[in-house]
């Protein structure tokens, strides 16, 4: 008698691209395991030779270990990149070192002169035209009746959010939204070698074309300042420095791309979250002041829109039982974190509730705590309050459509309909 093949176990290497294929449930299942090992788990990406060493990565998934390196710069560094793989030498050169990928004075400079910028009439502004949008977005989404929720509402929030607070021109919008696309489309991604030849140079040159146009407005802000980020950015005045072009195309890169997507990505989650748990839509639904910004907690712990940055140890550390050495690289994992059940109670459970929520979404805390953390709780409440506080209901039609990354949560495509009851 014969007996049908087995089919293979699930990979349970996070070094393999296979496993960042495997359903959302699986990966967190394996994340468990890890958190229950005694010492940080290696994982190999390019086995040895007689010519190369071994190369690969720990793996930080507790909530004490990010949090711990997550606070110590000096010794878990951001640089040379803090994505897989890291960006090139020669990348790095011709487009300069984004913030996230720097550390010490170099990055306290950049921060001071960002955080300058954001003057308390911007943010001011801001939050207003962020409430404006949500409403117009929901406007837009009622007359339309789209079936998709990506597209018609989740990207346009985030990037218009930024646009407008950047003072990006109208004209430039629609050039710059596919640019982001092209430019953040294999983020995290190993593939293979005829896609890597083929494909960094549709990346890098999206990249090259966003930095050229905010040069341009940055030219022409310095000249006639129009009361926007970039023109703060370029004009901001500390120890007599400003941003430089080529850094005020990177932070418009960084702040696009991260900016647009992890916050696209929590709102797109948010609305599968709630359908999948009418109780507490439910809650949410009866009450919105008094749980909305518990949950948007809650979205962004168990979606985790950034599921993982890198680190590169700068000097021996003991860190869970394990002594890193100068070179060594390290992967958080803020994805296994906020679902540590040593600090969550009922981790994978969805609770808009939960108190306290101390999650790592938007980072472990440290010099490189998420800039945008204040705007993607805003933007997120704004757009729950428009959905669920008018006489409309929508529902979520099955899973989100979901990337491959190692890097980003990241919704393609969620489809969605309105309650037949409801106008």
């Amino acid at each position: 008698m014969t007996h049908p093949p087995t089919a293979p176990a699930p990979t349970a290497d996070l070094a393999d691209p296979a496993f960042w294929r495997l359903p959302p449930a699986q990966r967190l299942a394996r994340f468990a395991e890890l958190r229950a090992e005694p010492r940080p788990a290696f994982f190999t990406e390019r086995r040895a030779t007689r010519h190369r060493p071994e190369r690969g990565f720990y793996a930080l998934v507790r909530h004490a270990d990010v949090l711990k390196a997550s606070r110590l710069p000096r010794i878990f560094a951001s640089a040379p990149g803090v994505t897989s793989p890291e960006p090139a030498r020669w990348v790095r050169a011709v487009f300069g070192d984004s913030m996230v990928n720097l550390d010490g004075a170099d990055h306290a400079r950049l921060r001071r002169i960002v955080q300058q910028a954001f003057t308390p009439r911007l943010l001011a502004e801001t939050e207003v035209s962020i409430r404006e949008l949500a409403v117009r977005i929901v406007d837009d989404m009622v007359a339309a009746r789209p079936d998709e929720f990506v597209s018609a509402v989740a990207s346009r929030m985030s990037f218009e959010v930024i646009c407008a607070m950047l003072g990006v021109p109208d004209a430039y919008r629609h050039r710059i939204a596919r640019q982001i696309d092209r430019a953040s489309e294999h983020a995290g991604v190993r593939r293979g070698l005829g896609a890597r030849l083929l494909s960094p140079g549709k990346g890098l040159r999206a990249l090259a074309r966003m930095e050229l146009t905010v040069a341009r407005l940055g030219r022409e802000r310095r000249r006639r300042p129009t009361g926007d980020l970039i023109s703060a950015l370029v004009r901001a005045d500390l120890d007599g420095q400003s941003l430089s072009y080529r850094q005020l195309g990177s932070f418009f890169s960084l702040l696009l791309v991260a900016g647009v997507e992890t916050t696209r990505n929590a709102i797109a989650h948010a609305l599968a979250l709630l359908t999948d748990h009418p109780d507490q839509l439910a809650l949410l639904r009866a009450d919105f002041e008094r749980y909305a910004d518990g949950a948007v907690d809650e979205i962004v712990r168990h979606s985790t829109p950034i599921i993982q940055f890198r680190r590169t140890v700068t000097t021996r550390y003991v860190l869970s039982g394990h002594t890193f050495l100068p070179g060594d690289k390290v992967m958080l994992l803020y994805a296994s974190a906020n679902r540590d059940a040593s600090v969550f109670t009922d981790p994978d459970a969805f609770d808009i509730t939960r108190d306290p929520n101390p999650h790592l979404g938007y980072g472990g805390g440290g010099p490189h705590y998420c800039l945008g953390a204040h705007l993607a709780r805003l933007e997120i409440k704004a757009v729950l309050r428009e959905l669920l506080t008018r006489p409309l209901a929508v529902r979520a039609l099955g899973a989100p459509e979901l990337g491959t990354s190692n890097f980003d949560h990241r919704v393609r495509r969620q489809h969605f309909a309105f309650d037949v009851t409801n106008p």
